[in-house]
């Protein structure tokens, strides 16, 4: 396995752990500070900057301290150039599941999310 597919995996690894945890300083460190996170409600596209989501991590209880069951799954890593890789994978914290296409860039040799597109499916 190549060190670039290592840290990309490492990078998943700490954004899923953040998630599950709401450790905001465990986002922001494989988020790219210019990073948004984009999705599609009702028909209208609605991005947010990373820092406005961290905060809204922070101002929320954890799956973790809600002791809500974690599961989430890597689907596809997709390295196209030495630089720049694709992430798809699910994750949950319920009663939203999530599917995640997450853009890295490699910038000063790490890997960092430099766009986050998902999609939400609210089950009861």
């Amino acid at each position: 396995m190549s060190n670039d597919r290592i840290a990309i995996e490492a990078a998943v690894k700490t954004y899923l752990d953040g998630l599950f945890e709401g450790d905001a300083d465990k986002l922001a460190s494989v988020f790219h500070p210019t990073s948004a996170l984009t999705w599609e409600e009702n028909g209208v596209l609605t991005p947010l900057p990373r820092d406005e989501w961290l905060d809204a991590v922070r101002s929320r209880a954890s799956a973790k301290s809600r002791g809500l069951k974690r599961h989430d799954e890597i689907l596809q890593i997709d390295q196209s150039s030495p630089t720049t890789a694709f992430v798809k994978l699910k994750c949950q914290i319920p009663p939203r599941y999530f599917t995640d296409y997450l853009s890295f860039l490699k910038i000063e040799g790490k890997w960092q999310v430099a766009q986050k597109v998902f999609s939400t499916e609210v089950r009861e």
